[in-house]
């Protein structure tokens, strides 16, 4: 995958050829294409924004951030990005990575669906959420040239049906485990998919606690 897009490439240590390797081995062709387009749209938004980030960390983070989605985890109960942050941290632990650096891989992949924090944490951790959100659902779109979406899709296909295909990706990741969707856009889906789905409601919560008053 030697491919270098506006000055960006695909880090090629060890490391990031066993995560390649083990991703791809892994996931289906739509995530895997996902997310490696998830990290060039986020390093070519760092780059454009003149921010300082570790691509190795950044491809690591990005190319487990839906790993939870896999069959793998068809019996977990814990959110999706929770899964694919614990995958990454055995992953690097395996091969002696710092925890301090670990720690930056599991944040970036567990709060990419978490909007409104992970914008004011680390480089790496507020661009895996940018890539994720302009392949996903466009946002910052506009920030890229026809020539850089263009150069990103040819390397790295997205198919014809990709919208309703990573959303049917998105609820089999996540129809046995509903109550891990609360509190954030997952239930968005289960909703979508399942129209008996009953959204979880904070305040129902709040006013049906054991609490007096």
């Amino acid at each position: 995958m030697a491919v270098e897009i506006s000055g960006v490439s695909l880090p090629d240590s060890k490391i990031a050829r066993e995560v390649t390797e083990f991703v791809r081995d892994t996931e289906s062709h739509l995530l895997f294409h996902h997310s490696v387009r998830v990290y060039f749209w986020g390093a070519m938004t760092g780059k454009r924004r003149n921010m300082t980030f570790d691509l190795e960390l950044l491809y690591t983070a990005a190319m487990f951030h839906d790993l939870g989605l896999t069959p793998r985890y068809e019996s977990s109960q814990l959110r999706f990005e929770v899964d694919g942050a614990n995958a990454a941290r055995d992953f690097l632990r395996a091969r002696a990575i710092s925890e301090s650096d670990i720690e930056i891989v599991w944040n970036a992949v567990a709060l990419h669906t978490t909007p409104g924090i992970p914008e004011f944490m680390r480089p790496e951790i507020a661009l895996v959420q940018a890539g994720a959100g302009m392949d996903v659902a466009g946002r910052g779109y506009d920030e890229f040239t026809d020539g850089q979406r263009d150069a990103v899709v040819a390397a790295f296909p997205r198919e014809a049906r990709f919208k309703h295909d990573i959303i049917d990706a998105f609820y089999e990741g996540m129809k046995h485990r509903p109550d891990s969707t609360f509190g954030t856009f997952n239930d968005d889906v289960l909703a979508f998919k399942q129209p008996n789905f009953r959204r979880v409601d904070i305040c129902s919560v709040i006013l049906g606690s054991r609490w007096d008053g």
